[in-house]
């Protein structure tokens, strides 16, 4: 065996120059493709140019090396979305189901006259790119995208296809994602780029890497109550005004059950360490019994874990009456829910009912584009994978499983049963963070290491 140990030696020294220039020129483009990303306005509505975008990054996936046939664009009302398939051998390891990776191309809206400088125009200025989506989420696209194009052309093979997803209304319907999941559901897993992601601190100093691996169900209810109404001069005991506000009133005050699963589990245990005497307690007492109604209280009264201990419900819109000097002949409300993994949207709507406890409430769900899915499961080969690729960067940070309390394309595919995981390599300050704000941005020093762990995610993935 003396000759394999030779060609791995002279590889191993070899390797760093080979991929230092394939990384530079993958930098390179990542960052072009960057700029010219966010130069396309694909905002849902009139002038929406993700199918353009789309189209764009077809070409550009086409003359990287991928097979104009594998690259599919398809236009959906005013988006569109786009899949590429980067074909493998079939021989992988554990079956040869695909890979699929999972990011958007469209944006939230953003004004010019609000922005310091034109949010369709990027800029670099002082280390970072300037831009709306420079960090959700063309960045993660742009270096996924680069990152494929530079295996293709160091002429890497993998084990099972690699499928790169990308939807074109993530940020309003989802119905493009809808889509996709229904024609590429039969897969071995789905890593997710527009999730996870990782913390610095305003030293520079990096604190942690999240990997989401379940998100909360998004859903909107419509609460109405109806009256004869008549004239203001002579008020009666029926108002619907008034028979809303009490049910809000209700709702305000009620407090869903606390909740775990082992996404929340391992967040909450890996957190204890770090937390103060108080914080530890409830924690552990917490996750002992979730039905631990002062530990939950506790938590419950910091913000940011509010929705981490289960369902939440919130008043977000109201309307009533129709006219000054007549009562109210109807009022309505809409109840914004955030629900935990494993609970099924109807049930929250019967315990809203209960809670109003009115038989005059009328209550209704929105179509809001979204659908429950369970918490992914935290598999040990992919934590193992994440934690070296993180830990050949920041050395021995926490690897912290999440749940995120918003909706991202991988609630579709999680849906539909295909394990779907938030894996994106951004390290971020708090301060840095502007997504969907004004002036949004993102370090450019972020490109490098990007593709080089997507690098790494992806060969090993893919055997």
């Amino acid at each position: 065996m003396r000759h394999v140990a030779v060609f791995l030696a002279v590889a191993l020294v070899a390797a760093p120059a080979v991929h230092a220039q394939t990384n530079l020129q993958a930098e390179a483009q990542a960052l072009d493709l960057l700029k010219r990303g966010i130069a396309f306005r694909t905002v849902a509505g009139p002038g929406n140019q993700t199918f353009e975008y789309a189209t764009y990054l077809k070409g550009v996936l086409v003359a990287g090396g991928f097979a104009p046939e594998d690259v599919q664009v398809e236009k959906v009302g005013d988006t569109a979305w786009l899949a590429a398939r980067y074909r493998g051998t079939g021989k992988a390891k554990n079956g040869a189901k695909p890979l699929l990776i999972s990011g958007h191309m469209d944006v939230v809206e953003a004004k010019a006259e609000d922005w310091q400088r034109d949010p369709f125009t990027p800029v670099v200025e002082n280390g970072y790119i300037f831009g709306r989506g420079a960090s959700d989420m063309k960045y993660d696209l742009s270096t996924m995208v680069a990152t494929l194009i530079e295996l293709k052309r160091e002429g890497f093979k993998p084990g099972r296809d690699i499928i790169l997803l990308a939807s074109g209304d993530e940020e309003t319907a989802m119905k493009t994602t809808q889509r996709l999941a229904e024609q590429f559901h039969d897969a071995e897993l789905l890593i997710n780029i527009d999730g996870g992601g990782g913390e610095i601190d305003e030293t520079g100093k990096a604190v942690m890497f999240g990997l989401q691996g379940a998100e909360k169900t998004y859903a909107d209810y419509e609460l109405s109550f109806t009256d004869a109404g008549g004239h203001s001069s002579a008020p009666t005991k029926s108002n619907a005004i008034y028979a809303l506000a009490r049910a809000l009133d209700k709702i305000a005050g009620y407090q869903f059950p606390g909740e775990i699963n082992e996404i929340t589990r391992a967040s909450f245990e890996s957190n204890i360490k770090a937390s103060d005497a108080p914080m530890a307690d409830a924690t552990r007492r917490f996750l002992a019994n979730p039905n631990d109604a002062q530990a939950l209280a506790y938590l419950r009264s910091f913000p940011g874990l509010i929705g981490q201990t289960g369902t939440t419900c919130v008043a977000t819109m109201v309307s009533g009456g129709h006219a000054t000097n007549a009562l109210p002949q109807r009022a309505t409300a809409t109840v914004n829910c955030r629900i935990f993994p494993g609970t099924k949207t109807s049930a929250v709507q019967e315990t809203l009912a209960k809670v109003v406890g009115n038989p005059a409430l009328k209550i209704r769900e929105l179509d809001s584009g979204t659908v429950a899915s369970d918490a992914s499961p935290l598999r040990p080969e992919l934590m193992a994978l994440v934690a070296r690729l993180i830990h050949a960067r920041f050395p021995g940070i926490p690897i912290v499983p999440s749940m995120s309390s918003g909706a991202s394309d991988s609630m579709w595919f999680r849906a539909r049963g295909v394990p779907s995981y938030g894996i994106s390599p951004i390290f971020m300050k708090s301060s840095d963070s502007f997504a969907h704000g004004l002036n949004e941005r993102t370090p450019l020093s972020e490109i490098a290491p990007s593709i080089t762990y997507y690098r790494g995610l992806l060969t090993a993935l893919a055997k």
